[in-house]
């Protein structure tokens, strides 16, 4: 995956130039997405079968950090897409077959794959208020309806909602009791029944377009996941990796764009009197190791569990490992943006300027689900040996 992954720190330079508009505008990256349909990144991780590049986990990674680089809002929208794709092309018709799927199942799953290699953008809406991302808490519903289903609900957020040709929303049956709730994915297309709420205007993640969505929809057998009621908690801790480890490659991607943009900026800022200038304090110098050195190890840990899932998916050595990468990423992303910020000064800190802005960004990173108190509580769970306690539950 070399080219994919020249093709994307290209496109990422591209992108770069365009991020302070859209993230003063809170607009969606309409120019940044249609260029990755052109490079062919909607089918990254759609199987050569289909027409796609048939990346792996690890490609994946590689790629999203590298178009974060350029714009991370950018990057997290197409990580929702990558995270339908990825998730649907990483069933095997071995393992739908396992969890009770049948051909209907393989065969809607090959359709949207291809859609993807065609053009079409896909986008998660789980997310909802007072239950976050916690699958199990949700209140958005599901029912039978006239040889389909009826989905109703609101979610807060949604990256991209209203520009998207689907979204993959996760609800609950009607009727399923919270100690045993039935959470089921549908991949509802854009149109009649899905209304959207711009009402985004956050601190940071400006262009990602995150509004909120209402939903009184009627959707088709075939928009069922899986073809099996059911299957979303299962997947999710098994195979959490596209609910975890996905978000990690953007803030990682953030955290190497901040020491970039700050070591650009020392070399050429100077000091009265001294030709040397800001690099020449030891104080400085200080600060930007640290953050190299943070940013790289975020790096690290986020690769190792990237090669797991490819290797391993589902073992719950690399489901831990998805995990620590989350933890790191969004914690080190907010670490290394603000110690940059601080050896640079309030000169690069000016509203509108690339540090200021993904110092914004970065704050996102550890509230992002798994948020870095749930990662470290599971974490945390693990290591100290504690068998299922009530609330360790990042799903």
């Amino acid at each position: 995956m070399t080219d994919a992954l020249q093709n994307a720190e290209r496109l990422a330079e591209r992108i770069a130039g365009r991020a302070g508009r859209y993230d003063q505008d809170a607009a969606f990256p309409q120019q940044d997405i249609d260029e990755l349909r052109e490079e062919g990144f909607l089918g990254l991780m759609v199987p050569t079968r289909l027409g796609g590049m048939g990346a792996g986990f690890e490609d994946y990674v590689r790629v999203a950090a590298a178009l974060a680089r350029g714009n991370p809002s950018t990057a997290l929208i197409f990580n929702m897409h990558a995270s339908v794709t990825g998730g649907l092309a990483s069933i095997s018709d071995e393992l739908a077959r396992g969890l009770g799927a049948g051909d209907g199942f393989l065969t809607a799953r090959d359709r949207i794959l291809h859609a993807a290699v065609e053009g079409s953008m896909y986008g998660v809406a789980i997310t909802e208020s007072q239950a976050g991302s916690r699958l199990s808490a949700l209140r958005c519903t599901y029912e039978r309806e006239g040889g389909g289903f009826r989905i109703r609900g609101t979610k807060s957020f949604c990256s991209g909602a209203g520009h998207l040709d689907a979204y993959l929303v996760a609800a609950r049956r009607e009727g399923s009791t919270d100690d045993a709730p039935v959470i089921s994915y549908f991949l509802v297309p854009a149109g009649a029944g899905i209304r959207v709420n711009r009402t985004w205007n956050p601190l940071g993640m400006r262009a990602t377009a995150s509004n909120g969505l209402e939903l009184d929809a009627w959707v088709a057998d075939q928009a069922l996941l899986g073809g099996v009621e059911g299957l979303v908690l299962p997947l999710a801790y098994g195979m959490p990796q596209w609910l975890v480890a996905s978000y990690a490659a953007v803030y990682v991607g953030l955290a190497e764009a901040a020491v970039g943009q700050g070591i650009a900026y020392l070399r050429e800022r100077r000091v009265a009197g001294d030709r040397g200038g800001l690099a020449r304090l030891a104080t400085v110098r200080q600060r930007v190791g640290r953050a190299e050195a943070d940013a790289q190890a975020a790096r690290l840990v986020l690769e190792r569990a990237a090669r797991l899932v490819d290797l391993r998916p589902g073992d719950p050595e690399t489901n831990r490992w998805t995990y620590r990468a989350k933890l790191l990423a969004g914690d080190v992303a907010w670490r290394v943006s603000a110690t940059v910020g601080e050896a640079c000064g309030l000169g690069a800190l000016q509203r509108g300027g690339p540090l200021e802005r993904i110092l914004r960004d970065a704050r996102s990173g550890a509230i992002m689900p798994p948020s870095s108190d749930v990662a470290g509580d599971y974490l945390g769970a693990l290591a100290l040996g504690v068998e299922d306690p009530e609330g360790v539950r990042p799903w």
